[in-house]
């Protein structure tokens, strides 16, 4: 790790962690998802800080295709639950089944019981479906029938939406929005990638090629160690100022929960040790600010969530510099 001599640095021995080798991880799954580096280094951020991940993008950019590539090179086991407007809980979560031999209920775990969930069209559930994960996504356990399961770790969510068709979907309540950490979108490939890609084998078929880079273990250790990274006074009340700041915009109806900062801490942690520190400094958080808080808000008249954060996030970082 890098340590300087920062106000916003405090060293304690232990957080001299080993790097994985994230540039590896990277190079593996850009051979399948060409042209996303930075789509591919804020999931893995998202993954690191211990948080969840919802894609807002249109059908065939590659929003399934990246879920697997990370599944395989990460060394995860997988599970991918396409949302239906039939989907069950219990689809979700598990059923405790009759054992004529045992004479007794046996509980059949669903497919959550995985380290790497694809929420696949995940608005196409009803509200009591899409509330299975809360608890999931929030305390990485379910409760069945009185009885409390803990879920295999790390345990992430990649939850996918397509932000242009409603029709026979239902919207995501504020409740279900603020337990995804970061909100990313694919976009279209340039035209010189996307010609590489029609004229290449199906990703699909380059996934399974795909070799692993580390060990769910070495993922579990670092989130550890990324938990306890320091946060300064000083980033701490940029943190609040950003939130003051999405309660008191006028073009915002409702600014973003005490939560949502967490997350965003939680994320400029992850981001700090990709950059090799064991430390935040503002421009950390300024940068993760419009991905992980611009799905917590909303907004007046329509007006773009994401161009409001980042118009508060330049005002901020303007007044940092006078």
């Amino acid at each position: 790790m890098k340590k300087i001599n920062s106000k916003f640095y405090n060293y304690i021995p232990w957080y001299n962690v080993r790097i994985m080798d994230l540039e590896a991880i990277k190079s593996e799954i850009g051979k399948v998802l060409r042209g996303k580096d930075e789509v591919i280094s804020y999931s893995l951020i998202c993954l690191l800080s211990g948080g969840h991940l919802l894609l807002e993008d249109i059908p065939g950019v590659g929003k399934t295709t990246l879920a697997l590539s990370m599944a395989k090179v990460l060394g995860l086991s997988f599970a991918r639950i396409q949302f239906t407007s039939d989907l069950l809980p219990s689809d979700i979560l598990g059923v405790s089944v009759y054992d004529q031999a045992k004479k007794n209920f046996v509980f059949k775990k669903g497919p959550i019981f995985n380290n790497l969930i694809l929420a696949d069209e995940i608005n196409r559930a009803t509200p009591k479906t899409q509330s299975a994960l809360l608890e999931a996504m929030a305390e990485g356990k379910v409760s069945i029938d009185g009885v409390t399961y803990e879920l295999p770790q790390p345990f992430f969510i990649i939850a996918t939406q397509n932000p242009v068709e409603q029709y026979g979907t239902y919207p995501l309540p504020e409740s279900q929005l603020d337990r995804f950490s970061m909100r990313l979108s694919l976009g279209y490939p340039d035209p010189e990638t996307e010609m590489q890609i029609i004229r290449g084998e199906n990703p699909l078929e380059r996934v399974e090629k795909l070799k692993p880079v580390v060990k769910p273990q070495d993922i579990l250790t670092t989130i550890d160690a990324i938990k306890r990274f320091y946060v300064s006074p000083e980033v701490a009340k940029l943190v609040v100022a950003i939130g003051q700041a999405t309660r008191q915009h006028p073009g915002i109806v409702v600014g973003v929960s005490t939560r949502a900062l967490i997350h965003l801490v939680n994320c400029a942690k992850a981001l700090a040790y990709t950059k090799e520190r064991d430390f935040i400094v503002p421009e950390d958080v300024l940068e993760l600010a419009p991905v992980c808080l611009s799905h917590r808000i909303i907004t007046r008249d329509g007006e773009s969530s994401i161009s409001l954060i980042r118009q508060i996030v330049e005002d901020i970082r303007s007044s940092l510099k006078s």
